[in-house]
């Protein structure tokens, strides 16, 4: 199926692995000149950027201004803005409760699950309109409404991202920007698997192992399994392409039926 996303510009956030990295490949493939934003990059997006029109820029986007930077370049690298896929996240378990987090824990967490998008999607926002018809894109989660107390702050800051962007869709449908969110289960990712990932967390505290962490988390989704990067990546750039124009203020569910109602 062609996309026609080829000749567009794009800025991703979170880009240097996992699920960004995995949008960001697969933007390019489809002949999308790419913004990678990346707080370390990775040696994978630098052997990405060497043969594709990807441009990668290192960024802390948990600073007031680090998001501006990132649209700039994009603006001033390919000279306009089509697409914007808000990725960029983290979670730390939170295994002693709730009163053990301080304003600071909370702080981090709405930060880089929160208001990094806000303020990429404001920095965006006067080229997507220039170049309307325009598509943002950002990942949420399942945690947005199926809150754990394991990850509360996570939970609250997915919650707020999930209504930010259907509220944004209602001002910006008619001004031709689409706003859609993807909300993934379990993803194979460092976020879950990593050294410091949801699964050796768990597994450190409860003296586990985190490979037997991950297996429960798995079995509790109708598949099995968890959900590949890619499998994320090709829903998100349907999202962001014509195929899907007239689908706005949409939340799409990938998470191997972990979510059992309605």
């Amino acid at each position: 199926m062609d996309l026609n996303l080829s000749g567009k510009v794009a800025v991703v956030t979170g880009a240097g692995k996992g699920i960004g990295l995995a949008i960001t490949r697969s933007l390019a493939a489809e002949g999308v000149s790419v913004i990678a934003g990346a707080r370390n990059g990775s040696d994978e997006l630098s052997e990405l950027a060497s043969r594709s029109t990807v441009h990668p820029v290192l960024v802390d986007l948990t600073t007031p201004y680090g998001p501006t930077r990132l649209v700039e370049d994009a603006t001033r690298t390919f000279g306009g803005l089509d697409i914007l896929v808000n990725n960029v996240g983290a979670v730390r378990p939170r295994l002693d409760g709730f009163l053990a987090l301080t304003d600071d824990d909370w702080d981090w967490a709405l930060t880089i699950n929160f208001l990094a998008a806000v303020r990429t999607t404001r920095a965006a926002l006067p080229y997507l309109l220039d170049r309307a018809p325009a598509t943002i894109v950002t990942v949420s989660s399942v945690n947005a409404f199926l809150p754990d107390p394991a990850v509360i702050d996570y939970s609250a800051a997915k919650g707020a991202l999930t209504n930010f962007c259907k509220s944004l869709s209602k001002e910006l449908g008619p001004q031709g920007v689409r706003v859609n969110t993807v909300s993934p289960g379990p993803v194979e990712t460092d976020l879950w698997l990593g050294d410091d990932g949801v699964a050796a967390t768990v597994a450190r505290a409860k003296d586990g192992h985190p490979e037997e962490v991950a297996k429960r988390a798995a079995a509790e989704a109708s598949t099995g399994r968890f959900t590949h990067p890619q499998e994320v990546a090709d829903l998100v750039l349907l999202l962001a392409s014509d195929r899907a124009g007239n689908v706005t203020g949409t939340d799409v569910l990938i998470d191997g039926g972990l979510v059992k109602t309605l």
